[in-house]
Order: structure tokens, then sequence, then C-alpha cells
């Protein structure tokens, strides 16, 4: 069994694992590995307000990979593992989607873009086959790995959290431009993008998903959505996949924290996600190792210069402008 930490990120321990070295989870998940030589990675969501036409990635420098989903906002996400070629792609196409002179009446644009380090950032898949999100740009997949299947996983999979508590510090502020609003980033910003993918299930299995287990997460994802700042959740997005402009049996939710603390709260005490993991472990007792349903998830902390943010005539509450209200 391999560790969630590449070798090449593996250093002398001054914080301690949740677990102990004899640890064994009870089924195997995996994780993404990018080449050692990817220092960096950019998470580039573009949204638009009242309007079809999604943000497009012409010329050169594009990203590695594209993805489009709809909740209130259609939104396209790009993932760059080369900064330099996104800072150069952004700078050439920037005022193409927020530009002044695209701006017309009752559409809004927004993007929100975060950078983080290897180091400071982990997923993990139930299954391997359909890379999704930053792992499509990954080198290759882990075998099964240790760190997972317990409270503290996430954090244990993140290789700074080797050395470093990744507290948060300092707050978002606002900055106005008429019907321009950037939001001004703070220390340890989290981001955790968490999917679902249902599309082999078929009969009984299918059923069971969509009766009791998808209700009781858009439930936790609508709480996160509606009264998460209470919990240090600034922003909080359920989205369906789209292929060919067309809704897939595939969805997420996007959620930016105020820290990575605030995230493990939630995830292990809050009534909303204890639900949610109540419903998934009846499911998947019930429906066994045959499970077909494949769970996925990215998380990153960030600091201040690794974040972005710009909304230009946007509805209120707008992502992280949710955080002011």
């Amino acid at each position: 069994m391999e560790s969630a930490i590449p070798p090449h990120l593996t250093t002398d321990r001054t914080r301690t694992r949740r677990i102990p070295d004899d640890y064994a989870p009870p089924y195997p998940s995996f994780v993404a590995r990018p080449a050692p030589s990817v220092k960096q990675v950019v998470m580039a969501y573009f949204g638009v307000q009242g309007a079809a036409e999604p943000a497009t990635f012409p010329g050169p420098d594009g990203p590695g990979h594209v993805e489009y989903a709809r909740g209130e906002d259609l939104i396209a996400t790009a993932y760059w593992d080369d900064p330099a070629a996104f800072d150069r792609w952004f700078a050439a196409h920037r005022a193409e989607w927020l530009g002044d002179a695209v701006r017309e009446p009752g559409v809004g644009r927004w993007v929100e873009i975060l950078r983080p380090t290897v180091e400071a950032h982990e997923t993990l898949f139930s299954s391997l086959g359909r890379p999704e999100g930053v792992a499509v740009l990954a080198d290759e997949f882990s075998g099964p790995v240790q760190e997972h299947a317990y409270w503290g996983g996430m954090r244990d999979r993140i290789p700074l959290s080797q050395t470093d508590p990744m507290a948060a510090a300092g707050g978002l502020a606002l900055e106005h431009d008429g019907g321009r609003v950037r939001v001004r980033p703070q220390h340890g910003l989290c981001l955790i993008r968490s999917g679902q993918d249902w599309a082999d299930t078929d009969g009984e299995e299918r059923e069971l998903y969509l009766r009791d287990v998808e209700p009781v997460l858009r439930a936790g994802m609508d709480y996160l959505r509606d009264e998460g700042s209470a919990i240090g959740c600034y922003s909080n997005r359920y989205v369906t996949v789209l292929e060919d402009g067309a809704p897939v049996d595939r969805s997420y939710g996007l959620s930016w924290w105020r820290s990575l603390d605030a995230l493990e709260r939630w995830a292990e005490s809050h009534p909303t996600h204890v639900a949610i993991f109540g419903a998934a472990m009846k499911y998947l007792t019930t429906v066994g190792p045959a499970a077909r349903v494949r769970l996925y998830h990215e998380v990153s902390v960030a600091t201040a210069d690794e974040q972005y943010f710009e909304y230009v005539d946007c509805r209120p509450g707008t992502g992280l402008l949710a955080a002011f209200e």
C-alpha cells in the first residue's frame, strides 16, 4: 500500500498523522500523481450569467483540460499545469471575457482562479479509469493509498501537512469599480471540488442513489450555499456537468472555505455532512463492492498571491461576493 504523498514530496514530519503506521483502510482509494516536474497547477473557473455562451480558450498557451457545468451559472473550468503558460494566455485573452468592450445589459461574467502548489493540494478517487478535474493532467495514478477513510485523511494527503498547520490568516476584502468587483484574497483560503458520477449505474442501484443519496447531498449543498457563512464556507455551488452542452449523470460541489480547519469541522461534525456520510455509507453497504458510483475530490490550500477573483455585472451574492452579505 502506498502513501498518498509521493516520494519526491515526502519529508521528515514535524506534525503527526491521525493514523498509526499499520492502519489499513476498509476499501481502496487512489490519488492522481502529477509528474515530478510539475510544481504548481492553475484551476480557473469562468462563469457567465444571463447568457448561454460559455468561455472558450483560443490561441496558444491554452489549458490542458476544460470542463463545462451548469448550476445557477454556466461555468467553464480550465486547468493548466504550467502557470507561466496560463499567465501568457490570461494576459492575451482576459479582455475578451472581462473587458469593458464585452459588457452587455443583463449579462454577468466572473473568474475565480486558484494556483496551488503541488505541496498544498490533494486528490482522491474511489476508482480508476475515469479521471476528473485537475487529475486529467496527472502523469499517472497511484495504487491503493493508506491515508483515507478516516477523519483527517484529507489533511494527511496534502504534502504540506507534514510540517505546516496550513492555518488561515486575515480576511477577504472588496474592491469596487462600478459594476466591476474584485475580491482581495486572504492567506490560507481552501477550495474543495467534490464530485460524483453515477453514469454507470442502473436498476436498483441507480434508484437507490437517486432516491436516498442525492437528495441528502443536495440538501447539504443548499445549506452551505444559503447558511455556510456561519461555519466558514464563503461560497458553495452544486452543479451538473455538461457534455456537448447537455447535462450528464455527473455533478460536483464547489466550495470556497476560509480555511482547511473550517472545512474539516463541517465534514467531521456538522449535521448536514453527517447526513451525507450516513446516506453514502448505507448505499455502499447495501450495494457492496459492486457499487458503480464513482466519487472523487480535489482540495487545495492557497496563499493570498495564488488567488484571483473578479466579478463584472454579476448578481449580488455571486461566488465569494456571498461572504460580504
